[in-house]
């Protein structure tokens, strides 16, 4: 690993502690409040190519898709109204992700993951009983609202409870949780959408209702993290229960420094106003750019043409649901590799590889598709062996994102702020992503009807852009204890002029001041 890119591990505090079951079992209870998010990206993609749905509530939607007999694959698509409807809900768990900082800090993590449970089942019911467009998007907003609960609290609870030598494996629980929801919605919709009578849509609308009864029930039996305990005046307990989370009596180190975290966190009455702090600056620059560039890597582009192919190799009539379960599986199989090598592979090497990966895969599907659809979209006969090479490639790009972006795009934030801006850090993490996902998923079917193949290299453009990023600006945050962090910012080449030793007293004081670069810029 090359020396710009920050410190190894090791050379920070070493908590004494243990992975106990109690911690285990904990984290992949909160973790299941991935399956909401998951499950709504698979279900309405879905649900919008169910003729009856469309019938239903996007009547003209319907006649222009029953009438558009086109051979043009890049167009197909492309509808403004559709797209709003999916899209929609990001804009809601913007604005939920915005109040559940307050939430998250004043009452809790696991009281702001209860929230987004019962909103989140609260829209999955009006949804499901949909007579009206005003119902659906009444259901969405709410969905929305729950997602922006959840996607908030579960990651920084995660990093929070998760032993430092095991926090990669157990944060990215969130995002296996969320790849798992992506598959069962796959499966569920393909056939709830064969139901005679075209009511299948409501099933698969509604059955949000039960990853939602998930995360909320679970809320309700997870103990409180002990930074958040700590935060919120509740000394003693937070104590206890850290004895408990660690399985061994000797926590006085960590202890201390939780509290010490929590003291210099009171000092701080504007936690948003405080982020735009020179000191804070490489914090607030990764809650920006980490979700930007994960919105960006192309994944979307690469999904929609899986169906296209997938039919092409002799699947038929099932060519839809094919594609979705076996990209669905890669995806998970891909995240359970990022969960066995976060903590031992490090961040970086995760967020380079796949950089490397997708760009590969990204140049070789652009230059497959464009010299088979062409210009005009249309593929003609392709030959078998051909839909098999860019299959294999699409596989190989979702297998990349799927170990490296994906889940690292909520993990290293979740685990670099520090705790008197975490909440309103993580807030920013959230509304960014949000933010790009809705613009994604708003402008994608126009930009590939204009833009056709040529699509692909934009989006190999942004991923050599932030592999480049990572290489130079994200420090390795492997083995570090989430309260001492900042040593990572204090020996960086870059970072280190925004960060001086007494903007912290108690985090990583312990290290060398050496080779830490200029402190003023």
């Amino acid at each position: 690993m090359p020396a710009v890119g920050g410190i190894g591990p090791g050379r920070g505090k070493e908590y004494p502690g243990n992975l106990t079951p109690f911690v285990t079992v904990t984290c992949i209870v909160a973790a299941m409040g991935g399956l909401i998010f998951g499950y709504d990206i698979g279900i309405s993609g879905g649900v919008t190519t169910m003729s009856p749905f469309l019938r239903k509530f996007f009547r003209k939607v319907w006649e222009k898709k029953e009438a558009d007999k086109s051979t043009n694959q890049y167009c197909q698509y492309d509808s403004q109204t559709l797209t709003m409807f999916t899209s929609s809900l990001y804009l809601a768990a913007l604005l939920a992700s915005l109040v559940a900082s307050t939430v998250t800090r004043e009452l809790g993590r696991k009281l702001s993951m209860l929230f987004g449970g019962l909103l989140f089942f609260a829209g999955a019911l009006i949804n499901g009983f949909a007579k009206a467009v005003w119902m659906l998007i009444v259901g969405r907003i709410l969905l929305g609202f729950g997602v922006g609960f959840a996607n908030q609290s579960v990651p920084l609870y995660l990093s929070e409870m998760a032993p430092y030598r095991y926090r990669g494996a157990l944060n990215i629980g969130f995002q296996l949780s969320i790849t798992v929801g992506i598959l069962m919605a796959n499966v569920l919709n393909y056939f709830f959408a064969k139901i005679k009578g075209g009511w299948g849509w409501r099933l698969s609308l509604g059955g949000a209702m039960v990853p939602a009864l998930i995360i909320t029930v679970g809320s309700l039996v997870l103990p409180n993290t002990p930074n958040s305990m700590i935060e919120r005046g509740q000394t003693e307990k937070a104590r206890e229960e850290l004895k408990k989370i660690r399985g061994v009596d000797d926590v006085e180190e960590e202890f201390r420094d939780l509290v010490a975290a929590s003291d210099a966190s009171k000092l701080v009455d504007h936690p948003w106003g405080n982020l735009l702090q020179r000191k804070y600056r490489p914090h607030l620059t990764m809650a920006i750019l980490i979700p930007f560039f994960q919105q960006l890597t192309g994944i979307n582009v690469i999904m929609f043409y899986a169906p296209v192919l997938f039919n092409t190799i002799g699947f038929g009539n099932d060519a839809s649901l094919m594609s979705a379960v076996i990209t669905g599986i890669v995806n998970v199989a891909a995240t359970v590799v990022s969960i066995y090598g976060v903590d031992k592979w490090g961040r970086r090497f995760l967020f380079l590889e796949g950089g490397v990966q997708m760009l590969i895969c990204q140049a070789i599907v652009a230059a497959c598709i464009g010299a088979k659809f062409g210009i005009n979209g249309n593929p003609g006969d392709l030959p078998k062996w051909y839909a098999i090479v860019v299959v294999l490639f699409i596989c190989s790009y979702v297998a990349g994102f799927a170990w490296s972006w994906g889940p690292l795009g909520w993990l290293v934030p979740s685990e670099i702020f520090p705790l008197e801006i975490r909440s309103a850090a993580q807030s920013i993490n959230v509304s960014v992503n949000m933010i790009f996902t809705f613009l994604v998923a708003q402008v994608f079917l126009a930009m590939l009807c204009h833009m056709k193949f040529g699509l692909f290299l934009f989006f190999a453009f942004f991923v050599v852009l932030m592999s480049i990023f990572v290489y130079y600006f994200l420090p390795e945050t492997k083995g570090i204890p989430i309260e001492e962090m900042n040593q990572v910012w204090k020996s960086h080449w870059y970072w280190s002029r925004f960060v001086e030793d007494l903007d912290y007293p108690n985090g990583g004081m312990e290290m060398k001041k050496g080779g830490q670069g200029p402190k003023n810029v």
